[in-house]
């Protein structure tokens, strides 16, 4: 009996002091868990993003509408290319039909026509997502372009500023609009034409956008073109400061010109 026992108690002790050791062990992990939570601090609230200016805005909102666009014509040239490949087996139908002298020559000039208006169709669709597509291009080059002339440092006398978007010279000769006939002058001798003035002072869209452009002028010629490469050394030659614009920025060019004169501050 005492035997039995002792075996009895050698199995139970162990057993019990395992469970024990077990039960410890979970409290002990858990503990330090419970400890770090109640410790645990909420996170800090994310900084709150920027305000969209209202040009950012509709500048993505065009972005967004552009993209829109594309995919939908996209739907539209897979209709069209259906269209197409429709047209072709119709016109080699009827052309074999004619052969056999079973249609008129009419038809098959029908048929002709068919086609080549659903290819017309697929050619303008491709078109306009090219065009929507360098549209982006264009707007994401504007802003960019209206980013480093916002941040800009002051330039030094005689500096050049050559981007895609723009071209800004920084002469160091006094410049006042009464001294414009200078340019008009050069340019009437150059290219026996008057000099293509699009805004003399202050005009209408400057009051819109708030611009002093008041001392200043605007002339309608691509800055990359013959003309303008002959207006701009001109100009660099004599130091009148001048900005001129490839492409559209908004609130700043309504499209490619020269400005000549200093860059206009907005009030």
């Amino acid at each position: 009996m005492n035997f039995v026992q002792n075996k009895l108690t050698n199995r139970i002790i162990p057993a019990a002091y395992a469970a024990l050791i077990v039960s410890s062990l979970i409290w002990l992990g858990c503990a330090p868990a419970s400890a770090q939570a109640r410790k645990a601090k909420p996170k800090a609230k994310s900084a709150q993003a920027k305000p969209v200016d209202e040009l950012t805005r509709l500048r993505n909102e065009f972005i967004q509408a552009t993209k829109d666009y594309q995919a939908s014509l996209e739907k539209l040239l897979v209709s069209y290319q259906n269209n197409v490949a429709q047209a072709e087996k119709r016109l080699s139908q009827t052309k074999d039909l004619f052969a056999q002298g079973l249609v008129s020559k009419n038809e098959v000039a029908v048929s002709e026509r068919t086609l080549a208006e659903a290819n017309d169709k697929v050619a303008e669709t491709k078109l306009r997502m090219s065009n929507a597509e360098a549209q982006i291009a264009d707007t994401l080059v504007e802003a960019e372009a209206e980013k480093t002339l916002a941040k800009g440092k002051p330039l030094a006398k005689g500096s050049l500023i050559n981007t895609t978007a723009y071209i800004r010279y920084n002469g160091g000769a006094l410049w006042a609009l009464s001294d414009a006939w200078k340019v008009q002058r050069f340019f009437l001798d150059a290219f026996k034409k008057p000099l293509p003035i699009a805004v003399f002072g202050q005009g209408s869209i400057h009051d819109r956008w708030r611009l002093d452009h008041h001392n200043a002028m605007d002339v309608s010629l691509h800055p990359d073109g013959v003309e303008g490469q002959a207006l701009l050394n001109f100009l660099r030659k004599n130091g009148i400061p001048f900005l001129a614009f490839r492409a559209a920025i908004p609130g700043t060019a309504t499209g490619p010109h020269i400005h000549i004169g200093r860059p206009s501050h907005r009030y």
